[in-house]
């Protein structure tokens, strides 16, 4: 028989060890899967993380993978402060629809104008509605003791509820024929986020990434704010102890997780997707939760795990057209990886036992 024994201190060997094995098992398992689906497992593997840095079409892939990561990267490093801290925000993904909205919203209501000022006023817009967003669990939490993993979900309906009315009412193209969407932004240039360098992919949704990266580490590593994140979450009593404020703490980390959420959804609006649409929402907000885990909550981790993560969705897209494989099954293997990176992550602080017979 085997049995759980708490290590005395958390194992610094399988806390870095943990995401390379649980990539690992997610390519042998998924490699399992596809071969009983009848497909070539080597060739999916291959194709999603090989083709897209190294194939025939790797430079116009890498810079999907920019596209991609940005989002990701952005989002996990909001949740990451929160989860440091014990503050669960499963709802980023309305967070994302909802900075999106308002981001739109700024520009669409001044169409066609053309000035300066009116990207960076849609940005702010866009930060202010993911917060504001955000802000519901978090005041709801902090006054009624309520569970902010319970609100912040349910609040991904509501926001999908207000996306589709967007889409098809307040938000809807005039001139689009009946068609549900609002106009596109690629044709309103003081409100696009176009490439910042032809072909590479990049745009200020990437800058705005690697930039918050650098900001995260600093004040996790640098910052009183930091210290207390990283002690609240690790010993909750000593943190009061030390002056912490419980309640300001969940505003602070859940405000900072819903403006970047909602900074993420308005530079995708402006960029990649280019309209409010009713499927706009592609579940970056539930996949950013394991770009944050599997980068260690860590700012630099993470945008390494959103590169790896980016890898397996122009990866998988590329599988589901070449090897002819459906969607769900792409869906699978990614969350195969956040599966295997929680159970792999257990030997972080516990060690495997025989247990004594009877």
């Amino acid at each position: 028989m085997l049995r759980l024994e708490k290590r005395p201190n958390p194992s610094r060997f399988w806390l870095y060890a943990t995401p390379v094995v649980a990539v690992v098992l997610t390519m042998f398992f998924g490699g399992l899967l596809f071969a009983l689906m009848g497909t070539n497992p080597f060739a999916v593997i291959r194709t999603i993380f090989w083709d897209p840095l190294f194939g025939e079409f790797a430079f116009y892939l890498r810079g999907q993978l920019l596209v991609k990561a940005g989002p990701l990267i952005l989002i996990a490093i909001g949740l990451s402060l929160g989860f440091r801290a014990g503050i669960w925000n499963i709802g980023a993904e309305g967070q994302y629809i909802m900075g999106a909205i308002c981001g739109a919203a700024v520009g669409l209501a001044v169409y066609p104008t053309e000035n300066r000022l009116i990207f960076p006023l849609m940005i702010l817009a866009g930060a202010f509605g993911g917060w504001a967003w955000a802000m519901i669990p978090a005041i709801l939490k902090t006054r009624f003791n309520t569970n902010e993993i319970l609100v912040s979900l349910m609040l991904v309906y509501v926001a999908q509820t207000i996306l589709a009315k967007a889409s098809t009412g307040f938000l809807k193209n005039p001139e689009g024929m009946g068609f549900p969407g609002s106009r596109n932004f690629s044709g309103y240039p003081a409100a696009a986020n176009p490439e910042l360098i032809a072909g590479s992919g990049l745009h200020w949704g990437g800058v705005a990434a690697l930039i918050v990266a650098v900001a995260a580490w600093v004040l996790l590593s640098r910052h009183i704010i930091g210290f207390q994140i990283r002690l609240s979450g690790q010993a909750p009593r000593a943190a009061r102890f030390h002056g912490v404020n419980p309640s300001r703490l969940v505003v602070l980390c859940m405000g900072l997780s819903g403006a970047l959420a909602g900074l993420a959804g308005l530079f995708e609006v402006t960029g990649p997707a280019g309209q409010i649409s009713i499927d706009f929402n592609v579940g970056y907000g539930f996949t950013a939760i394991i770009v944050a885990f599997l980068g260690r909550l860590n700012p630099i981790g993470i945008v390494l795990a959103g590169v790896l993560m980016a890898l397996t969705y122009v990866g998988g897209e590329m599988a589901s057209t070449n090897l002819r494989l459906p969607a769900a099954a792409i869906q699978v293997f990614q969350g195969m990886l956040l599966f295997f990176l929680l159970g792999v992550d257990v030997l972080t602080n516990y060690r495997i036992r025989m247990a004594k017979g009877g």
